[in-house]
C-alpha cells in the first residue's frame, strides 16, 4: 500500500504520485540523480528543472527534492500538477439531486467530467469538489466534453463501489438524444451492433470489422426540428463514443460533432458551436436501498448559446419539475 501523501489537496486534486523502479538484483541504475529519473519519466513540456528549484517535488516525509540528489530505487514523490489559468466554461451544473450518497448533476456542454489535459479546473469534479464542499466526490460513469446531461456522483469513496457494480452489470437506464439530418431512406427504429474499438492517445474510436459486438444502441427518431431529427438513443452497452460513431455510421453525424464524420480543428477553448448531443435521462432501482429513481436533463434540443450560458436557478428548477 502507498503511504498518505504529505501534501494536501489543491483545487479539489490530490497530489499527483510517482515512485522510482525497484532495485533489479545485478542491474544497475539507469539514472545517478532524482531529477535525472524525473526528467526521464515526466513528459518534454513538464518544467522539471524549474519545479525542481521551487521545491515541487517532495518526499514521503514532505522533504523538497533537490536536483542533485542521489537516485534512490522504490522511492515515492508527490507533487501537483501546473494548472493553466483556465478560461472558464459557460454555463451552470444544475444539481439535480443531493443526498447522502449520491449527487446529480446536469452538466453542460464544453465542461470535462473528470481533470484531464487542458482542463483540470474547469472540469465537474474539481468545481463540485470546491461548491459542494465534498472532497471525495468522484463520478460514477463520465460524459465526454462535449456531451450535456445528467451525470451521477457519488459523494464519498465507501458509495461508489456499489454504484458502479449496478453500472458494469448495465442495470442503469440511460436515455441520449441527439440531433442529427433526416433520412427518408433509414428504417426505424433500429438496432446498431458492431465492435468499437478506442486508441489510447488517439483522439478518434473506429470500427472493427467481424470482430465480435461490443456495442449496442437502439436508435429512434422522436421529432423534427427545422429539417432536422431529434433521435431517441437507448444504449446498451457503454464503449467510448458510441452513440456517435453509430449515428455518424448510419449516415446521420450528430449536428456540432468535432470528431465525426471528420476530424475539424476547433480550438478547445471555444465554446461557440455546443455537440448536439444530451444524456437526458437515467432510471435504476438503487442498489443500497432498493428505491426507484429516475432523473432527467432539464435541457432540451436543439442546444444553443443559452445553454452554455448562466441558467437562472428557479428558472432551471421549473424546467426541470415539468419533465418529471
Amino acid at each position: 500500500m502507498a503511504p498518505r501523501s504529505p501534501l494536501p489537496a489543491r483545487h479539489g486534486l490530490a497530489a499527483a504520485r510517482l515512485c522510482t523502479p525497484p532495485r533489479a538484483r545485478g542491474v544497475p541504475d539507469a539514472w545517478s540523480t532524482m531529477g535525472a529519473w524525473l526528467r526521464d519519466r515526466l513528459p518534454e513540456h513538464v518544467d522539471v528543472a524549474g519545479m525542481l528549484a521551487q521545491g515541487c517535488f517532495v518526499d514521503e516525509d514532505g522533504r523538497a527534492l533537490r536536483d542533485d540528489d542521489p537516485y534512490v530505487p522504490a522511492r515515492h514523490v508527490w507533487f501537483h500538477r501546473i494548472v493553466r489559468d483556465e478560461p472558464v466554461v459557460p454555463g451552470p451544473i444544475h444539481v439535480v439531486h443531493r443526498d447522502e450518497r449520491l449527487v446529480v448533476v446536469d452538466k453542460p456542454p464544453f465542461l470535462s467530467t473528470i481533470p484531464r489535459g487542458r482542463h483540470v479546473v474547469q472540469s465537474v469534479v474539481v468545481r463540485l469538489r470546491a461548491e459542494l464542499d465534498l472532497p471525495e466526490l468522484s463520478p460514477l460513469h463520465r460524459l465526454d466534453r462535449g456531451t450535456s446531461g445528467i451525470l451521477l456522483l457519488a459523494t464519498e469513496r465507501r458509495w461508489r463501489g456499489v454504484y458502479q457494480m449496478a453500472f458494469e452489470r448495465r442495470v442503469m437506464d440511460k436515455t441520449y438524444r441527439a440531433l442529427a439530418p433526416l433520412r427518408t431512406d433509414l428504417e426505424l427504429p433500429a438496432v446498431v451492433r458492431n465492435h468499437l474499438r478506442k486508441v489510447r492517445g488517439t483522439p478518434r474510436a473506429e470500427v472493427v470489422p467481424d470482430a465480435p459486438v461490443n456495442a449496442e444502441t437502439l436508435v429512434e427518431l422522436e421529432r423534427e426540428v427545422d429539417g432536422l431529427g431529434v433521435y431517441r438513443l437507448t444504449p446498451r452497452t457503454g464503449r467510448t463514443h458510441q452513440l456517435r460513431l453509430h449515428l455518424n455510421g448510419l449516415g446521420i453525424p450528430i449536428v456540432g460533432d468535432p470528431l465525426y464524420p471528420v476530424l475539424r480543428d476547433v480550438d478547445l477553448d471555444d465554446f461557440r458551436e455546443p455537440m448536439q448531443l444530451l444524456a437526458a435521462g437515467i432510471a435504476f432501482t438503487d442498489p443500497v436501498d432498493g428505491q426507484r429513481r429516475e432523473f432527467r436533463s432539464v435541457r432540451s434540443l436543439p442546444l444553443t448559446s443559452e445553454d452554455s450560458a448562466p441558467l437562472d436557478p428557479q428558472a432551471a428548477d421549473e424546467r426541470y419539475a415539468a419533465t418529471t
